[in-house]
């Protein structure tokens, strides 16, 4: 088997028999190519060993992070096991090879403030009634429509940027509150949507009120398709809506959906959410996932305390009017 039948056969098995996404599947796909084109092609996928790896990690490591290392080391693993169980290889030459030490980074989550401040920047908008003007019109109020549900459904489901763009209409179950999520490996989830994101919902299919729009994708772009109904929303459309939407807020940081995501696991927790339910709404496979909000969520209530408990605020002037001297 040679690396083009392999790398087929491979992207084959972990978007059929694992349902990863199309996206997954592709970044996997590149990684084992990668691997390829620092070998040579001549070196057959049953010729390789793990010196072969180890050469082409080192010769990544000053322009790539640890994290992707850990990610390339963990796509060529995903092949070389692949191998094994088709018969083609014996051993596994990524066996015993380390992954990459990574930084421990807590998540960064937006404040109550700042996420009211990002959804409700036009809420003025979903109480107007539609616009007799001109197309301009129709488009400013049809695309401020979308954006408020996008960053509704967002922040009070939690779910991925990924799962939210491959949302139809009919994952939406509005009088039950709830949407129906496929998730990381085709698992399905049914996540609860609070009723202010079921008003900006309702407000968003309104003006979509046509035969056929159950089938149709819940967001979509204003670049319709020439034949065969409404384009989906790109996840990358979606991340430039979010953007641009902090910025008219006047948040002086950095959102991108995943924070929105962190903002709402550490909210729910804070609120005494059950570190377990927490895991099953954001679809985490292991709890050892979920448990990184615990720490975001001290750290909120050491901050609290330093600011609120007059004990710590006289620790602290003490330390910053300390000379240094020994008295």
């Amino acid at each position: 088997m040679n690396w083009t039948q392999s790398i087929e056969g491979f992207g084959r098995y972990i978007g059929v028999e694992r349902g990863l996404s199309p996206h997954t599947r592709r970044a996997y796909e590149s990684d084992v190519r990668q691997l390829t084109v620092h070998t040579g092609a001549e070196v057959s996928p049953a010729r390789i060993e793990a010196d072969h790896i180890r050469a082409w990690l080192a010769s990544l490591h000053r322009r790539r992070s640890p994290a992707t290392l850990g990610r390339k080391l963990a796509s060529v693993r995903s092949f070389f096991r692949w191998l094994i169980r088709e018969g083609v290889i014996r051993e596994d030459p990524t066996a015993g090879l380390p992954m990459p030490k990574l930084e421990k980074r807590l998540p960064r989550p937006l404040s109550v403030d700042d996420c009211e401040q990002l959804i409700t920047k036009d809420h003025r908008v979903l109480r107007q009634p539609a616009p007799e003007g001109g197309d301009r019109e129709r488009r400013s109020r049809w695309m401020t429509l979308r954006d408020r549900a996008l960053v509704e459904l967002l922040y009070g489901t939690g779910i991925r940027i990924g799962e939210l763009v491959a949302l139809d209409v009919r994952d939406l179950a509005l009088r039950a509150l709830e949407v129906r999520v496929m998730g990381k490996g085709r698992k399905e989830r049914i996540v609860p949507i609070p009723e202010q994101a079921r008003h900006a919902l309702d407000a968003w299919l309104e003006i979509r009120r046509h035969s056929g729009v159950m089938s149709e994708p819940l967001f979509i772009s204003l670049r319709p398709r020439r034949e065969g109904g409404p384009r989906r929303l790109a996840a990358r459309e979606a991340r430039r809506i979010l953007g641009e939407r902090a910025v008219r807020a006047n948040l002086d940081q950095h959102v991108h959906p995943h924070r929105l995501r962190h903002s709402y696991a550490t909210h729910l927790l804070d609120m005494g959410a059950d570190l377990r339910e927490i895991q099953e709404l954001l679809g985490h496979a292991s709890l050892s996932t979920t448990q990184k909000y615990t720490a975001v969520s001290i750290e909120h209530l050491r901050d609290a305390y330093d600011q609120a408990h007059p004990r710590a605020a006289a620790g602290k002037a003490t330390k910053t009017g300390m000379t240094g001297k020994k008295r």
